[in-house]
């Protein structure tokens, strides 16, 4: 059974950082992708940016320029920088995996952006 653990979440001011961790419990580089989502309240789930087994990375406009998702391989973790947080960037961030035709999802992590 794949498992993806996140960790990183907190309560952080306008304009700081965060980098949110996603470990794995099995090889990042059989994944189809891994990605972060989000979830506001009120809102749907939405992507914020993904790493294709290839490396190359995908992202939300909302997010381009500030956010950076990268990998740890031998870790088998994969990561999101955030940068020049803002408001509207508050919600609950999942990792996601496409693992052989399945998706499988983190538990979350809780990212606040408030003064």
């Amino acid at each position: 059974q794949v498992q993806l653990v996140e960790s990183g979440g907190d309560l952080v001011q306008p304009g700081g950082s965060l980098r949110l961790s996603c470990e794995s419990s099995e090889n990042i580089v059989s994944f189809y992708t891994m990605g972060w989502y989000r979830q506001a309240p009120g809102h749907q789930r939405e992507l914020v940016a993904r790493i294709m087994n290839d490396g190359s990375p995908d992202y939300a406009d909302a997010v381009k320029g500030r956010f950076t998702i990268s990998r740890y391989i031998t870790k088998n973790t994969v990561y999101l920088q955030m940068n020049s947080l803002k408001p509207e960037d508050t919600a609950v961030y999942y990792c996601n995996g496409q693992f052989f035709g399945k998706d499988y999802w983190g538990q979350g992590t809780q990212v606040t952006v408030s003064s």
